[in-house]
């Protein structure tokens, strides 16, 4: 398999198996949604992290698979392509992407789909698509942009040039530099922490983030509003409260 998911203490790391440098090719996208799909739809995963092995996270599409495509077949394609990188970015639990090595391309859109993005040292990023004479083709023109300001975003995108871990933390584009080979361990300690949270609060928060993101702030606050009165139905709130009253802030265990 080109995708895997393994399930450990509450995380599901979804890792990208494709040597040498885990081009995403259509059966790579393709098991990619499902797994995304599978992690969603799993009561053992409660946070997930998105990963490519130690070397690469994923060098961007197979460049020769497009090739063979004329204008009729990425119509019919494009559309899947989407939607493979959309079902990780709906993954309705915390999702972090360790990415070490390369994140170009399709590898960088699929980064941006994840809630942060922990990058190694030796992490380059970027959206080399123009170089091909095309734009990014799986989100990359939109999710880019919303994460870094649209400036930032065509500077990338217009010149296709690749940055490395340390502008791409100052840009924004990653949220934390560690040494590479600890990127997994951090990534996995994070993700674990948060799987041993409030699932359904976690769950509302990123959904009211997302979805209040690509709305007006009235419909936003309404977004939010329902979501706080609605979690006031939850044991994990009824636990929560009650461990705050009887033994302090930060003790509460949920289920």
């Amino acid at each position: 398999m080109t995708v895997t998911l393994e399930v450990r203490d509450g995380v599901g790391t979804i890792r990208l198996d494709r040597p040498p440098m885990n081009a995403l090719d259509v059966a790579t996208q393709d098991r990619l949604r499902e797994l995304a799909e599978e992690a969603s739809r799993c009561d053992d995963v409660r946070a997930v992290v998105l990963y490519g092995g130690e070397k690469v996270f994923a060098a961007g599409a197979d460049i020769k698979e497009m090739q063979a495509m004329d204008h009729a077949a990425m119509v019919l394609r494009s559309k899947a392509l989407q939607d493979s990188f959309t079902a990780v970015a709906r993954i309705p639990k915390p999702v972090v992407a360790a990415v070490t090595g390369y994140a170009l391309g399709g590898g960088c859109e699929l980064a941006l789909c994840a809630d942060i993005r922990i990058a190694g040292d030796n992490a380059k990023l970027g959206q080399p698509e123009i170089l091909l004479g095309l734009i990014p083709g799986a989100g990359g023109t939109q999710r880019l942009a919303r994460l870094v300001g649209p400036a930032k975003a065509k500077d990338l995108i217009f010149t296709g040039r690749h940055v490395k871990a340390d502008e791409a933390l100052a840009m924004g584009l990653v949220d934390r530099v560690v040494p590479a080979a600890e990127v997994y361990e951090q990534a996995h300690a994070w993700a674990a922490g948060l799987a041993k949270g409030p699932a359904l609060a976690l769950r509302a928060a990123k959904e009211a983030v997302d979805a209040g993101l690509e709305t007006d702030i009235d419909t936003g606050l309404t977004i939010e509003r329902t979501w706080f009165a609605g979690l006031f139905a939850t044991e994990d709130r009824e636990r929560g409260m009650r461990s705050f009253v009887e033994e302090g802030p930060g003790k509460a265990k949920f289920l």
